[in-house]
């Protein structure tokens, strides 16, 4: 049994057909030099022949030198009117100088007289011709049977058929596709195992699923256990409709589950930092719920789940979360013990012990808050100046003597105009300024930062990078509770914080005041630390 499996990232071109999902020229070249240093083996960067960006794509990786991966065009079979080498997106994919080019071929009859309009016959030749003429032009050329295991299904014979022209053309690898992704992985494991049967040990076989059906990862691990060596899907598991199959899942399964070796896997504590990364380009928010790489992957939350892994991590958690690259994390919420409690205590550097009848003075309080609707899973930064102020060890940066907030607007088609005033004392020195912003939340920002940067320089480094609104049920309409929740970051990290009331702007100051805090409190810590 071959043990060592091909890793195919199709992010840059199958990826960006998800919605929502886009990237410049310059984002593909920053994600193909993060996943070349993850180790993956092919970077698919785009189709040549369909836009000027992909084009530009392929000039400007040329101006790259990649330590492993190698950078693949993608494209189709030459149009059914003309000759393979009149085909100008088959030049095309020459032209992009790629030591790999793969194409895709038809196989399920709907495709060839629905959509082709052409006989079985025509699109036989036509995934041979291309393949025959693209051969003594690239280094290595694959092929992709598209809607293989629907075609298949329809008639085994032709979908076979078609593999056999592709290896005449001179493919290196056949990969078997599950276009819709409806195929489930009892199905595609037969159907693998007899196209291994049909065409004999000696063809590299890959798969790349879609994941329609939720089974794209499932599927694709379960071909490898079925004879395939060549795997094909996307960080994240970007793509079209629901997605591919997601690589931050196929490489830890294949290595950690099942003993195969791959390249990647040899970095394999990178795959978490990759993953967020790739969601960072694409400015999209990372799925926490994402398994090995999300931030509740290794997440605990109920008091006997905290307490058990604080004495055997193996007893909730499936791998440990550092060989990822991730990093377990005790959640506080009304669920919480005095476990989850010490638990964060000592990650935030406090000394607490189980029988400190403070331990059981945060929980009440805890589960006091978290009932009139505060949430401090996001807000972790809020929770330790929390625990600092029970525990008497928080400072007091300064005191609110006052603040009004103006929102004004003057005509229907004019922008409203915030104003926020306020004062503050620090030591035995009063601040009252006055700021302008978009919206009266941005204005009270502003206005606090410039009260209080001339006593801490240090503010300056802070962002607020994310601000978030939550309307709470319980009272009708506007009466109604909201939960302000703040992010915020610097050059080095980031932190959440909360606030919550029945005035927006009362909520918002709350979360406001404990994200300035936590940053002062950061700058003691770093300060302390040398």
């Amino acid at each position: 049994m071959n043990k060592k499996i091909e890793i195919y990232d199709t992010t840059l071109r199958d990826g960006t057909q998800a919605e929502d999902f886009n990237l410049s020229v310059e984002d593909k070249v920053r994600i193909t030099l993060k996943l070349d240093d993850l180790g993956i083996d092919y970077i698919e960067g785009g189709w040549p022949g369909s836009n000027p960006k992909d084009e530009q794509y392929f000039r400007e990786i040329q101006n790259y030198s990649l330590s492993h991966s190698r950078i693949a065009a993608f494209g189709s079979t030459h149009h059914a009117k003309h000759h393979a080498h009149e085909d100008q997106n088959l030049r095309a994919l020459v032209a992009a100088r790629t030591p790999v080019i793969i194409i895709f071929g038809k196989t399920w009859e709907i495709h060839i007289k629905d959509v082709l309009r052409i006989s079985p016959e025509r699109n036989l030749e036509l995934i041979e011709d291309s393949l025959s003429w693209l051969r003594p032009q690239v280094r290595t050329l694959f092929y992709d049977a598209e809607h293989f295991f629907d075609g298949y299904k329809t008639d085994r014979d032709y979908a076979l058929e078609t593999l056999s022209r592709a290896l005449a053309g001179g493919a290196d690898c056949l990969v078997l596709c599950d276009t819709n992704g409806g195929t489930l992985p009892y199905e595609l494991t037969e159907i693998v195992r007899d196209v291994r049967k049909a065409l004999g040990d000696g063809v590299q076989l890959g798969v790349h699923c879609h994941n329609d059906a939720e089974v794209a990862v499932a599927n694709s691990l379960s071909a490898v256990r079925a004879g395939v060596t060549h795997i094909q899907g996307t960080m994240n598991g970007f793509g079209e409709r629901c997605g591919n199959a997601n690589l931050c899942s196929v490489i830890p399964g294949l290595v950690l589950k099942m003993g195969y070796e791959c390249t990647a896997g040899k970095n394999i504590e990178k795959l978490t930092n990759v993953s967020r990364f790739v969601s960072e380009i694409a400015n999209l928010s990372h799925n926490k719920y994402q398994p090995y790489v999300g931030e509740s992957a290794f997440a605990h939350k109920g008091g006997i789940h905290v307490s058990a892994v604080r004495r055997n991590p193996e007893s909730y958690e499936h791998i440990r979360p550092e060989l990822v690259g991730n990093i377990q994390r005790i959640l506080v919420s009304d669920l919480s013990g005095k476990s989850n409690i010490l638990a964060k205590a000592k990650q935030f550097g406090l000394d607490l012990e189980s029988h400190d009848p403070i331990v059981l003075d945060i929980v009440t309080q805890l589960k006091e808050l978290e009932a009139q609707g505060f949430q401090f899973e996001g807000a972790e930064a809020s929770f330790e100046l929390l625990m600092r102020k029970a525990l008497g060890t928080q400072r007091k940066y300064f005191d609110l003597l006052a603040f009004r907030v103006i929102d004004q607007k003057f005509k229907d088609n004019e922008p409203t105009q915030a104003e926020a005033t306020i004062k503050v004392r620090v030591g035995g020195h009063t601040e009252h300024t006055a700021a302008v912003g978009n919206g009266p939340v941005n204005a009270l920002d502003n206005a606090i930062r410039k009260a209080l940067e001339k006593f801490y320089p240090q503010l300056k480094e802070m962002i607020l990078q994310d601000y978030k609104v939550r309307v709470l049920p319980g009272s009708p309409g506007t009466e109604a509770k909201v939960r302000v929740l703040i992010e915020s970051r610097d050059q080095h990290e980031k932190w959440g914080t909360v606030g919550l009331s029945h005035d927006i702007i009362e909520a918002s100051w709350q979360a406001l005041v404990d994200a300035i805090c936590f940053k002062l409190l950061k700058s003691e810590k770093e300060k302390a630390q040398g």
